[in-house]
């Protein structure tokens, strides 16, 4: 029976100048589409197989330039009229458990077509194939690390500011997801990365696990804002606190402290609170910076309107608008 030739390109839905990541991408969305412990309808296995195969030889530089060059009349090498290039040992990567095949104990998983370029994995490491020109091989396939994989987690900014524990769901292409208690340190930044070490893809033949990272998002504050390790607020204040000065009480992300406003504050002017900021890597936090915003009053009583009417007159030769002249 002949052995019929298998379009790769065609099976992951890619152009033949595909990018190694448009490769990927591919074959992860088919994979997490036709796992069989996902699609149960009759087909889905088959489908599934045949999308391994694919990405096993267009996800390897070395065996796409071999299948490249052999391309449809690859029939031809077999008659012995020409030779691909490459040595085609086998190297299958699947994202599931170590160790598990997701054909089970059948070793005939891949394709007669396959097998006729790259060889079927087996014996402990090694590969037994049969070339083009009908002679057995053996040659030793390579452990290879699995792939890091990346996703975010959301934390609010007291969240930042303390610390604090999330629980993170990590997919990974052919598994259940895996359920993992993450810890956020103190002081963390937004776009900042926090590694996993070995919660990543499997590695192939024996080859260590990728490493998971999870992306820090801080959620933007209702009052304050980062720059830095330092944070900013505007903090309203009264007419008559501004004018004759006092105490007042201002909000940090660790409880509430009070500020001495001095007087004749203008509105605008900021006033640094050391040490009242994001905790530092290094140690020791950065400040924060309260902006004070004169709240003038309303709805004045008569008394109150003849109260400004004296500090006007009092003060009817001061021109504030001088600079602007």
């Amino acid at each position: 029976m002949p052995v019929e030739y298998k379009d790769y390109y065609k099976t992951l839905g890619v152009p033949k100048n595909a990018s190694t990541d448009d490769i990927k991408k591919a074959y992860r969305k088919l994979a997490r589409q036709y796992h069989p412990d996902v699609n149960k309808k009759p087909d889905a296995e088959k489908k599934f197989k045949e999308i391994n195969e694919a990405n096993e030889v267009l996800g390897d530089p070395e065996k796409r330039k071999r299948y490249d060059t052999v391309g449809p009349d690859w029939e031809q090498f077999a008659q012995g009229r020409g030779r691909p290039s490459g040595t085609g040992g086998f190297q299958y990567v699947y994202t599931g458990q170590p160790g598990e095949s997701p054909f089970g104990d059948d070793a005939s998983g891949f394709s007669d077509f396959f097998r006729t370029l790259f060889g079927q994995a087996a014996n402990g490491g090694f590969a037994d194939a049969d070339d083009l020109f009908g002679r057995r091989t053996r040659t030793r396939t390579r452990a290879r690390q699995g792939e890091d994989i990346e996703g975010e987690v959301e934390v609010t900014l007291p969240e930042a500011y303390k610390g604090t524990e999330h629980v993170v769901q990590i997919a990974r292409d052919g598994e259940p997801p895996k359920r993992l208690t993450v810890k956020i340190p103190p002081g963390v930044k937004d776009g900042q990365r926090i590694r996993l070490a070995g919660q990543g893809a499997p590695g192939a033949n024996g080859g260590p696990p990728g490493d998971a990272y999870l992306r820090v998002r801080v959620k933007p504050h209702p009052f304050f804002t980062r720059d830095g390790d330092d944070l900013r607020v505007e903090l309203p204040v009264a007419m008559h606190e501004a004018m004759l000065g006092g105490e007042v009480t201002v909000p940090t992300l660790k409880g509430r402290v009070s500020l001495r406003i001095p007087p004749e504050t203008q509105n605008g002017r900021t006033i640094r609170l050391a040490g009242q900021g994001m905790p530092r890597a290094g140690g020791g936090h950065g400040d924060l910076y309260v902006t004070v915003k004169v709240v003038m009053p309303t709805k004045l009583s008569e008394k109150e309107r003849e109260l400004a009417r004296e500090v006007a007159t009092s003060r009817s030769g001061e021109n504030v608008r001088s600079h602007l002249l």
